[in-house]
């Protein structure tokens, strides 16, 4: 299963529609089975526009003032064995998973877990849970409106393959985000990379910003 990952849109702003930053993000999204979106959608306008592609989910977000009956304050489903679930606020994200798990999900036990908020990209296997913030396609590291991130898994039995794609950048615009990826085997680190620097599971294990500093060194060693 091929799920499109999506968050704090907070559309209308300055402009109305994901459409008008480019193609990039439809691109990203077609051919998805499903939607999830991490919520600060803002307007039910945006759900409309993802379910041109495949249904949509959402966790409800702090600036999410609106009844929507694909709207809930927590979202979870079990995909090929695999139990995900979705809360808008996870931060401080470098917590312990026990305790993200207790605050945003009343301690629901997941496999995999969603969330926004940040608008910072966040990839992360920690304590046999999957931590995914696939930061915002339209306002990123909350920068001024331009091309951010989105995430995709694709599921199947035993098997997780999550990114981050950086999308853009924007004309004039640069993007902060730094695409990544990794691919699980039940709890297994099998492959992973980081701004297409390929990681060992070591360095996939480590925080994010030591996990950047392991990237800029190999790319040094390289030069």
């Amino acid at each position: 299963m091929r799920i499109g990952l999506i968050t704090d849109t907070h559309l209308p702003s300055l402009v109305r529609s994901l459409d008008e930053l480019g193609p990039e993000v439809a691109e990203a999204l077609r051919g998805v089975d499903l939607i999830l979106h991490g919520g600060d959608v803002t307007s039910p306008t945006v759900l409309d526009w993802c379910e041109q592609f495949a249904p949509v989910l959402v966790a409800e977000g702090n600036n999410d003032l609106f009844d929507d009956p694909r709207m809930k304050p927590t979202q979870f489903l079990d995909v090929h064995g695999w139990r995900i679930g979705m809360a808008h606020e996870l931060r401080p994200e470098s917590r312990p998973i026990q305790q993200i798990l207790h605050s945003a999900l009343g301690g629901e036990h997941v496999d995999i877990l969603i969330g926004g908020d940040t608008h910072v990209e966040r990839l992360e296997f920690r304590d046999g849970v999957l931590l995914v913030n696939s930061g915002s396609p339209i306002l990123p590291h909350h920068l001024s409106t331009r091309l951010g991130t989105v995430g995709i898994l694709e599921i199947s039995q035993g098997r997780v393959h999550a990114e981050i794609i950086a999308l853009g950048p924007s004309e004039g615009l640069r993007n902060p985000a730094r695409a990544q990826h990794v691919i699980l085997h039940e709890d297994i680190v099998m492959e992973a990379s980081l701004s297409g620097v390929v990681l060992t599971a070591a360095e996939f294990a480590l925080a994010p910003d030591l996990r950047l500093v392991a990237v800029t060194r190999a790319a040094i060693v390289r030069e």
